[in-house]
This record gives C-alpha cells, sequence and structure tokens, in this order.
C-alpha cells in the first residue's frame, strides 16, 4: 500500500468520524487508530504473519469509501524478527526523524553507503525527507555497515534502526 494511500485512509477516517480501522489483505494487514482525538495522529501496527492473526467470527461491513479496497495494489509486508532483537556487538544507525528514506543523493548517484562499508562518525549515511526538505543524516558510530533495514524510498518513523554496523 502507497503512503497516499494510507493518508486517503487517514483522511477518510476523520471525516466519517471513525476512531479505529483496520484492512486486511493477503498477507498485508493495516491498523490506524486515531489517539486523544488529537488531528493526525494515527497508530500503524506492525505486520504480522497469518499464524497470528484472531479472526473475528461476525462479517463486519467495510465503509464504502473502501469498498474495492481489494484492487488496490499492496507490497507484501513481513515482519522481520531479526531487526527487533538485541545482537550483541552491533550498534543501529536510527532514524531522527519520520520521512522518506533515500540510500542516495540523486537517482542518478551512487548510494551513500553499501553492506561491507566503513563508516565513522559524522559521515553521510542516507537521506530521510520529511515536508519536502532533504536531511543529510550522518552516522553517530563508527565501523563496518553489516545490514541496511530499509529500502530505497521506504517510509521510516522516528528511532526506526536504518542500518547496523559493527
Amino acid at each position: 500500500m502507497e503512503y497516499s494511500e494510507i493518508v486517503s485512509l487517514m483522511q477518510e477516517m476523520t471525516k466519517m468520524g471513525l476512531t479505529r480501522i483496520k484492512l486486511e489483505q493477503d498477507n498485508f494487514k493495516l491498523e490506524l487508530e486515531k489517539i486523544n482525538n488529537i488531528s493526525n495522529s494515527s497508530y500503524v501496527a506492525p505486520a504480522i504473519s497469518a499464524e497470528q492473526t484472531a479472526y473475528v467470527s461476525a462479517p463486519v461491513q467495510a465503509p464504502a469509501s473502501l469498498q474495492g479496497a481489494e484492487n488496490i495494489k499492496t507490497k507484501d509486508i513481513v515482519s522481520d524478527d531479526t531487526t527487533n532483537k538485541e545482537m550483541p556487538g552491533l550498534k543501529k544507525i536510527l532514524s531522527p526523524m519520520v520521512g522518506t528514506f533515500y540510500a542516495q543523493p540523486a537517482p542518478d548517484k551512487p548510494v551513500f553507503v553499501s553492506v561491507g562499508d566503513i563508516v565513522k562518525k559524522g559521515q553521510s549515511v542516507c537521506i530521510i525527507e520529511a515536508m519536502k526538505l532533504m536531511n543529510e543524516i550522518e552516522s553517530e558510530v563508527e565501523g563496518e555497515i553489516i545490514e541496511c533495514l530499509v529500502e530505497n524510498e521506504d517510509m521510516v518513523e522516528f528511532g526506526q534502526p536504518l542500518f547496523l554496523v559493527k
């Protein structure tokens, strides 16, 4: 599901006075919840596997604005437990803000860092676009990039791990 589609769902929620909505399609699950009636506040639940999903026995009618939502093209979201576990000896480079992750300064330029690269404190590792501003993110740790935990153009949250460094 694209970011713009999620924003549209949030706007429809507000218009209809809803405080919570769940959308499930194949291996994709999205749950939005308006917290404390603060405008533009929502909660996106992490994706869970089908084995962990509890099913409701009574069918629920989707709002008219969501009829036909099954035709929306969605990207499979898979919960990756390896990013949730503490790994000894590894440090994380975290996102300092909410925005769109870019691995390279421009589409025709090489990536800032890739797996196996050695990074130093203060070295630019990516860009996060927030409110149409491009923010270069600098490493606060030194070491070798072991894994990039997000893909180019993914939405990232505040505090979300971006890279694992050894």
